[in-house]
């Protein structure tokens, strides 16, 4: 019986990297004995109606972690990457008394699962990165992570670099404006507000935008943890610092005077 479990996984992951199941697949192929593989779970509501876009965030990180491992040289049969939604598994979610999506979580090769071994997606994020470490340390499986290529970034300086060589050329008679000190003091508190609310830790870890919750449907902003935060956070963070600014961005003018001018306001006063 494990012999033809385990060839049923193996031919399911050979065809996608990661396997969908429902409530009776992750029964017998996850939860019932006998099983010398781990399995890594995803636990989402991928469902247009869902309208859970951390969901579709997190699952594009799980497919590429899940590929990375499939098509690397120490694939083998100890370890599978599964998926369970929410509309195809509801009776999994209850079983587990679930109520939140997209969880992660880790059934080892022997034993039930640990309270280690359902992946801290709040404090971590969901990057592949923070995946592969975490089924490290509960498998010992080592998973390099293998991006496809992303041209978005460098077609996006090329337009900016075009843009930029345009404009000189078009004002090359006329450049005093790379000496404005205003403008140069504005692109400088642009980056300023943006590293001050946190657009660096966003780039890191990848958070979501925001979090709704698939129960009542509310959507949160504002992460509950002082270890972690949200995109639409930043942005708020962001919008904070300019208002408060922008009644100090402002320039004194100093009269100007000659000496004649003092002289003749004050006729003691000798140079």
């Amino acid at each position: 019986m494990l012999a033809e479990k385990v060839e049923q996984m193996m031919e399911w992951s050979s065809r996608r990297s990661v396997i969908r199941m429902n409530g009776d697949k992750f029964r017998r192929f996850v939860k019932a004995p006998p099983r010398n593989y781990s399995v890594i779970v995803m636990f989402t509501a991928l469902q247009p109606q869902r309208q859970c876009s951390v969901c579709r965030q997190a699952n594009e990180e799980y497919q590429v972690l899940a590929n990375s491992w499939r098509y690397s040289s120490a694939f083998s049969n100890k370890l599978f990457f599964t998926v369970v939604d929410y509309d195809e598994g509801a009776d999994v979610f209850q079983q587990l008394n679930m109520n939140s999506a997209p969880t992660f979580m880790h059934f080892p090769a022997k034993g039930k699962p640990k309270r280690a071994d359902t992946f801290d997606l709040q404090r971590i994020g969901f990057a592949s990165e923070q995946l592969a470490k975490w089924i490290a340390d509960r498998t010992d499986v080592q998973i390099r992570v293998f991006r496809p290529p992303n041209y978005s970034g460098t077609i996006a300086l090329a337009l900016l670099v075009s843009l930029v060589g345009g404009l000189l050329y078009l004002r090359r008679n006329n450049l005093e404006f790379i000496y404005n000190k205003t403008g140069w003091a504005m692109a400088a508190l642009c980056v300023v507000f943006a590293m001050t609310s946190g657009q660096m830790w966003n780039h890191i870890r990848g958070p979501p935008y925001a979090h709704k919750n698939p129960q009542n449907g509310q959507v949160s902003y504002i992460h509950g943890s002082s270890q972690a935060q949200f995109v639409a956070e930043s942005h708020i963070i962001l919008l904070l610092n300019i208002l408060s600014h922008k009644t100090s961005l402002c320039t004194i003018d100093l009269p100007h005077c000659s000496v004649n001018e003092v002289n003749r306001t004050n006729p003691l006063t000798s140079y």
